[in-house]
């Protein structure tokens, strides 16, 4: 595995090693021993989360202010832009954004710690998405941000308006958000 740090060091993009040939290919899509030792600390995932949606489907900017999640991400089929955003008050990175394309043919995964706002949208067709979490879902600590807050400013990769759920169009800006410590 290929284990490379984004711009904000905590946020990890990770790529297996595929062995591939004209039947097919196999890789390894978790291994917690080396997991751990690439994050530096024990992590114990209790949920996993499967997801599929249309194209231009924006889901986030999501995170729960109570029983944080970490989450493991990728895609098994089509792709998707993938964003993590620091909303830890104390961190240096705070407010800051990172993006990677995930996709069925890049195999990528993308870890984004507790303290992190997540999101993605739908580039192909359709997706399907796949995510490990560090603790259950809680939908009383739930809390999403505006997806184009201006003071986050991500460069989401899409033309027009994205389609968004109830919950997100009624998402707060960071400003006005609960954030992490």
């Amino acid at each position: 595995m290929k284990i490379t740090p984004t711009a904000i060091p905590d946020v990890l993009v990770i790529e297996p090693k595929v062995f591939g040939d004209e039947r097919g290919f196999f890789f390894e899509s978790f291994n917690q021993a080396k997991f751990e030792s690439f994050i530096g600390r024990q992590v114990n995932f209790v949920q996993d989360n499967h997801s599929r949606s249309a194209k231009n489907v924006l889901r986030g900017l999501h995170y729960q202010i109570q029983q944080p999640q970490g989450k493991l991400v990728r895609v098994v089929q089509g792709e998707v832009f993938d964003v993590a955003v620091d909303i830890r008050k104390s961190s240096a990175t705070f407010g800051k954004w990172v993006g990677e394309v995930l996709s069925a043919d890049n195999k990528k995964q993308l870890w984004v710690p507790e303290g992190f706002a997540h999101g993605f949208v739908v580039l192909s067709e359709a997706a399907e998405f796949l995510y490990k979490t560090t603790d259950y879902y809680a939908p009383e600590y739930e809390r999403s941000i505006v997806w184009n807050d201006p003071t986050i400013n991500i460069k989401w990769p899409i033309n027009g308006e994205p389609i968004l759920s109830a919950k997100d169009q009624q998402a707060k800006t960071l400003a006005t958000a609960e954030h992490f410590a």
